[in-house]
């Protein structure tokens, strides 16, 4: 059975606020209740073009719905049993695609709008800004207890924004980055680390034998203008369906 109180978190304020209920929202839209009910579950992703078509239905903008913005007093419309269990959301962003069996290059000219997700805060760093990225690869497919497959989602946490307080340590899933070229190409990749005395491996965990560790040097780190750094520290994974 879906949670109707999850659901609540975000979109009930914004339906109290227009009168609408969630049936007709999907009969306005043309959709079936059942996926405005993953919608408001968080089990999809809102996508700007879908949200353009909510937004005068529900008497904001595209924007607000995006990063979860009801209008002011709308909450105190939503019924105090769905008030009171609701978890707050934040908006984290989709930062790009990461490769899981080697190296990919961030396209620093990519024009493409930027995807806004919402999701509830880090229960251990709420602070934190959280960041989400598509996995592309395989080799993160055989990590315990939870693979990362091809075409899943993962949120992270901003290293910089933890690193005071998660130090760096085995086993840690990481989305690791590399800058060359005088800092004008950057690399992704996402890895499990690993550490030894002379140097630190960044370990794919994969069914298939070709895939190879990521290895740095202690002294490597900064080595003919090349540096490796932890950019974020992975979470947990999201499945999603298509809306």
């Amino acid at each position: 059975m879906l949670n109707n109180c999850r659901m609540a978190n975000w979109l009930a304020p914004f339906l109290a606020s227009s009168r609408l209920s969630q049936e007709q929202l999907a009969d306005e839209l043309g959709v079936s209740r059942a996926t405005i009910n993953r919608l408001a579950n968080d089990h999809t992703k809102l996508k700007l073009d879908r949200a353009e078509q909510m937004a005068p239905l529900l008497g904001t903008t595209a924007e607000a719905l995006m990063l979860n913005s009801p209008p002011r007093g709308a909450n105190d419309k939503v019924p105090p049993e769905v008030r009171q269990s609701a978890r707050p959301l934040v908006a984290a962003h989709v930062a790009g695609t990461v490769e899981a069996g080697a190296w990919r290059e961030v396209d620093e000219l990519d024009q493409s709008e930027l995807e806004w997700v919402s999701l509830p805060p880090d229960e251990r760093f709420p602070e934190a800004t959280q960041e989400i990225y598509e996995v592309s690869g395989d080799s993160m497919n055989n990590l315990e207890p939870f693979p990362i497959l091809p075409g899943s989602r993962v949120v992270a946490l901003r290293y910089d924004d933890i690193a005071g307080r998660v130090p760096l340590r085995d086993n840690l899933v990481v989305v690791v980055q590399r800058t060359r070229d005088g800092g004008h190409t950057r690399e992704l990749s996402i890895k499990q680390i690993e550490f030894f005395p002379d140097r630190i491996e960044f370990h794919p965990r994969s069914s298939n034998p070709r895939h190879r560790p990521i290895v740095v040097e202690h002294d490597s780190w900064a080595d003919n203008g090349v540096l490796v750094e932890v950019k974020a520290l992975v979470r947990r994974t999201l499945n999603e369906l298509p809306l």
